[in-house]
């Protein structure tokens, strides 16, 4: 999963055994051989079914040639398709069911079963786009080259257009989910591979948003200006899109390797979330003059250390998860906290040992602010049908029309 599209690089593919993943990628599905010339001979103008055949295998070619790394070829490459795409969709053709569509996992090369939905491929392609554009984002925050330290060493300016990238693939998702999958039957859903389950969508959209969240906020903490206040918010809110994304995920079908290993990452993530937000809520209410603010930050201290510990096997966990990772250096927030939550820990307990001791009564853990969450997945609208479709010289030849019916008929006798 999202770990093996992590190593492209755009226009040239980079080999690597075990690749390392900063923003999260699920499997990229790609399309495969489909006769669409055959389906739609007689039915559609002979010049529009070949733009469609030739930009799709187009997409085939360049995805299969550069391993999903030509990001910009594939995106426009994408966006030219779907403007044809859409025309299938339309009922007053009366051809959206007569193209059985072929898809298949770019990692393993495993093929789905064909599915005869025009709108289930239209799905596909803007979940394709969605996880270009995921590993578009993590391209930029994985460093070219490493400091003597081995820490990332990625630009203000790289982070920013991450986060910019990260909410485009967010509302790739949110489309799919509230504008494509409305118009699948239930009873074709049911064959949908499991990368493309609500649930999973979901759960992918928000966890976008969380990471986008997340790079925000290693952009406070290297900020002066930016106050304790907006560090805590940040944090919270970067822990309840990722408490959203698991409750997506948990209720879909996970049984598959990668989905185990989607979670394990979405585990990962909340618990380095929540030690964030206890870590600057416990400043926050360290500023209080009454023993128990003390007590209660130190409670919000050592809950941060341990959750950070929690978070360190998780992140192994999901690094020795199928397909094998590898673990990320500590970068953004993380890089900061690491060294911070355990050093303040031991600080304040040491300094308000006697107040733990004498108010043992008031050692219970606070609850967390909520906040109204901030990010939101840009809004994503399809290109225009091609004007083709529009095209009065829609007359098909009487003779095309039964080389078409004759085809068929040749096929049910054999």
């Amino acid at each position: 999963m999202g770990c093996t599209t992590s190593v492209y690089a755009i226009g040239k593919r980079k080999k690597a055994s075990i690749p390392e993943t900063a923003i999260h990628v699920p499997s990229l599905r790609i399309p495969a051989q489909s006769d669409i010339q055959r389906a739609l001979k007689g039915l559609v103008p002979k010049d529009l079914i070949d733009r469609l055949t030739g930009l799709r295998s187009q997409i085939i070619l360049i995805a299969e040639d550069t391993g999903g790394s030509a990001i910009v070829e594939l995106k426009r490459a994408l966006d030219d398709y779907l403007s044809l795409l859409i025309g299938l969709t339309k009922k007053e053709h009366g051809i959206e069911d007569l193209v059985e569509f072929r898809w298949k996992n770019l990692e393993d090369g495993r093929q789905e079963a064909g599915l005869s939905n025009c709108w289930f491929e239209l799905l596909s392609v803007v979940h394709m786009m969605a996880m270009l554009t995921l590993a578009e984002a993590n391209s930029l925050m994985i460093p070219k080259d490493y400091s003597g330290s081995g820490l990332r060493l990625v630009s203000s300016d790289c982070k920013r257009e991450a986060v910019d990238l990260l909410l485009k693939a967010s509302g790739y998702l949110e489309f799919c989910i509230h504008e494509v999958l409305t118009h699948i039957p239930p009873e074709i859903k049911t064959s949908f591979p499991k990368d493309l389950q609500d649930g999973v969508l979901d759960a992918i959209s928000i966890q976008a948003l969380g990471q986008g969240t997340e790079i925000q906020l290693g952009l406070a903490i290297e900020s002066q200006k930016a106050t304790l206040s907006v560090k805590r918010r940040l944090a919270c809110e970067q822990l309840i899109y990722f408490s959203q994304a698991y409750q997506s995920l948990s209720g879909a079908d996970i049984s598959d390797g990668h989905g185990k290993k989607h979670l394990s990452f979405i585990k990962w993530k909340y618990l380095e979330a929540k030690a964030a937000a206890y870590y600057f809520h416990g400043h926050i209410l360290d500023k209080g003059s009454e023993p128990a603010c003390h007590v209660s930050a130190v409670c919000c201290f050592l809950a941060a250390e341990g959750l950070l510990t929690e978070s360190k096997r998780a992140c192994l966990s999901f690094c020795l998860s199928a397909p094998v990772t590898r673990s990320p250096p500590p970068w953004g927030a993380m890089k900061y906290l690491y060294q911070k939550i355990p050093e303040i820990a031991a600080k304040k307990s040491e300094m308000y040992g006697y107040l733990l001791e004498e108010e043992k009564a008031l050692q219970s853990l606070p609850e967390l602010p909520d906040f109204q969450l901030s990010l939101r997945p840009d809004d994503y609208e399809l290109p225009e049908t091609d004007q083709a479709w529009d095209s009065r010289n829609w007359e098909i030849q009487s003779q095309a029309l039964k080389d078409h019916l004759q085809d068929s008929e040749g096929e049910e006798e054999s």
